[in-house]
């Protein structure tokens, strides 16, 4: 589920808040980002069963309709396109979501139904809903197209959804954007004929957590050797002046030219300005740029950085 970016950021925000901490744990920090991630994992299979229990609930919805005193004909014979939605069943279907909702204790929307519920009613008065229910059939591309439009147009801009995140995890609001571009990417690429569906881990391989593990270590253990190569390579800038978050940026970016001999240097100056886009100021990812341009043509030319395999592409 994580990609190297979202991991890259993981490690930002870790190095940050030890930064901002006690320097003399870096123990208790790497525990700290280890949880941060797999609470990330939790809550994108939060936002995945909230799916299913919003279908549980416009389920009950319809049957209390059809038991109205004056029920219309409408009440009496409902489209039932979302309570039969065929990408939703196969999620229904696949043990492992519920096996790791139940191993993580993750049982909020039993407890918390207001959540599904408002939800429900949200999506009951969209005009995409009276759109798919104008469908006398629906077919497995109509209903995942269903699906994404109702995760991305009533769950992940949902205001109720987000408080009740923030209450319960402040990391949850941080990471709510990032979780929403991967379920939206998991749901897309089920297909009709995948007899199965297997539910994404919080790693793709061994190697990327040991690449979470090996950036934050390495990072603040070499510290001090980076922060002496900073030294005149910024003549406009002041020390004090230089974002914070820019020096941890540059710092990781030093990390992987030294300590990642298969990841490509250009690789890893394009993916650290597109972090600083993303979490720093309007004009960090030029000045990241320049600096890390500088640095790594005297490191190569200095013999500090040895890439090989695919990292001298």
């Amino acid at each position: 589920m994580l990609t190297r970016r979202h991991i890259r950021a993981k490690v930002m925000q870790s190095i940050y808040a030890f930064n901002k901490g006690n320097r003399e744990v870096m123990q208790t920090e790497q525990k700290f980002l280890k949880k941060s991630m797999k609470d990330m994992h939790d809550l994108f299979l939060l936002n995945l069963s909230l799916l299913v229990e919003v279908k549980e609930i416009a389920s009950n919805y319809y049957e209390l309709s059809k038991k109205k005193f004056l029920a219309t004909e409408a009440d009496r014979q409902p489209n039932l396109n979302f309570t039969n939605n065929k990408l939703i069943q196969k999620l229904e279907d696949e043990s492992n979501l519920f096996d790791l909702l139940s191993n993580r204790k993750l049982n909020q929307w039993k407890h918390d139904d207001e959540v599904p519920k408002q939800i429900w009613e949200d999506c009951l008065k969209s005009e995409f809903y009276s759109d798919y229910n104008s469908q006398k059939q629906s077919s497995f591309k109509d209903d995942k197209n269903f699906v994404i439009e109702l995760f991305k147009k009533i769950i992940a801009p949902n205001d109720f959804l987000y408080d009740y995140y923030e209450d319960n995890k402040l990391t949850w609001i941080d990471d709510f954007p990032i979780v929403n571009t991967s379920l939206v990417k998991f749901l897309s690429n089920i297909s009709e004929d995948d007899e199965q569906i297997k539910v994404p881990q919080l790693f793709a391989n061994l190697d990327d957590e040991d690449f979470a593990n090996r950036l934050f270590t390495k990072s603040l253990l070499f510290n001090e050797e980076f922060e002496t190569a900073l030294v005149g390579k910024t003549p406009n800038w002041d020390k004090d002046r230089i974002a914070e978050l820019d020096r941890i940026l540059i710092k990781m970016a030093l990390c992987e030219f030294t300590q990642f001999s298969s990841i490509p240097i250009r690789v890893t100056i394009n993916e650290y300005l597109e972090l600083a886009k993303n979490y720093s100021t309007p004009k960090s990812a030029t000045f990241i740029n320049g600096v890390l341009d500088k640095l790594s043509k005297e490191f190569e030319e200095s013999g500090k950085i040895n890439k090989i395999g695919r990292g001298l592409m």
